[in-house]
């Protein structure tokens, strides 16, 4: 994935994270996830036209297009309130690939691989709750734990990484490959741990006032 493209997916995945906790309204967030959309579509288009052939250019392009199909679609699917499924088979197939980005990368970029394997657990929430209708794991609300898991680990997944690409920082060691998983896995419980909180506190608020539809339209509390 190209690092321009990659400074700017970790913004909308942040975006999306508040819109999946109530924070955003999802048709304010259509226009970002078009326009990131729309630029990892163009700029991999314009290194794979120039290059030549070459298949260490193509194979660090192409991902770009799965994730840039992702935020296109899921743009339209908050302005037209689409039906999600489709979407979130989609996401099935990204998040394989991202799995396999992962393993492949583990001996070459311990810490890439963990930022494959993160994207890889973003993509199969998002197939697990869009696909097939699964909202609760236990006492978990997928829907919340979902939002938060992008609202913390989306910029430094994306745009952190981004930054330290750009600017010639990057550490390949098994050590920052193991501080990196720690970091994942403290996402991944503060996700858990924000998500319990954000639901009791949505509970309370459905329990007195209409509920909001995915296009953001009032819909009342059935009686």
């Amino acid at each position: 994935m190209g690092n321009v493209g990659l400074l700017l997916v970790g913004v909308v995945l942040f975006v999306n994270g508040l819109v999946s906790v109530g924070v955003v309204s999802p048709r304010s967030a259509a226009p970002l996830n078009l326009f990131v959309g729309a630029a990892q579509v163009l700029l991999p288009t314009l290194i794979l036209v120039t290059a030549d052939g070459n298949s260490d250019v193509i194979n660090a392009a192409w991902p770009s297009y799965l994730f840039g199909f992702t935020y296109l679609w899921f743009g339209l699917i908050q302005i037209f309130d689409l039906d999600p499924k489709g979407f979130g088979w989609y996401s099935a197939f990204v998040a394989a690939i991202a799995a396999f980005h992962a393993v492949k990368s583990v001996g070459s970029d311990p810490v890439f691989a963990v930022i494959w394997a993160t994207w890889a657990i973003m993509w199969t929430l998002f197939f697990v709750l869009l696909g097939l209708g699964v909202t609760t794991a236990g006492r978990l609300d997928l829907g919340h734990f979902t939002g938060w898991f992008l609202v913390l680990l989306g910029i430094p997944t994306c745009t952190v990484s981004a930054i330290l690409l750009l600017n010639g920082v990057w550490i390949t060691s098994a050590g920052a490959g193991l501080l990196a998983l720690a970091a994942l896995l403290a996402g991944a419980v503060g996700s858990g741990v924000l998500a319990g909180r954000s639901a009791r506190r949505s509970g309370v608020v459905e329990a007195d006032s209409p509920r909001i539809s995915g296009a953001g339209e009032r819909v009342p509390q059935p009686a």
